[in-house]
């Protein structure tokens, strides 16, 4: 069985695979040992720690992330790995313990960064004026 899932942050976009397999997991066809800083990594791979051990034993993931930075990167992948996971094990109590511990795990994050306007250095702030 294979499940193709996604994830979403800011402007980074995750594909994710889910299939039967030995535990790995590959992020842009690289091992996800190999992705610095380790702080991504570590948010990366929260899903699995969330779930049982021997669920990541039993599948390969495979990744391919783009758009955005390194933090809205690492939250897209979490999340389309999260959502992968429970598609594939099909399991309600996963989909319960990731909704408990974090409920972006399995809803995307849709905020966006608001468009400058003219009158000023961004969205909201203006110039500022001198009366010199």
């Amino acid at each position: 069985m294979v499940t193709n899932t996604s994830g979403k942050k800011k402007t980074a976009i995750a594909r994710a695979t889910v299939r039967e397999g030995t535990g790995r997991v590959r992020i842009n066809a690289q091992p996800v040992e190999l992705v610095e800083p380790e702080m991504a990594r570590l948010k990366m791979l929260e899903p699995f720690r969330i779930a049982q051990e021997d669920l990541r034993d039993d599948v390969d993931v495979e990744v391919s992330v783009s758009g955005g930075g390194i933090s809205g990167q690492a939250d897209a992948v979490r999340t389309a790995i999260a959502r992968g996971l429970v598609e594939f094990s099909n399991d309600a109590e996963l989909r319960d313990a990731f909704m408990s511990f974090d409920r972006s795990l399995l809803v995307n994050d849709v905020r966006q960064t608001e468009p400058k306007k003219w009158g000023g250095p961004g969205a909201r702030a203006r110039y500022q004026k001198s009366y010199r």
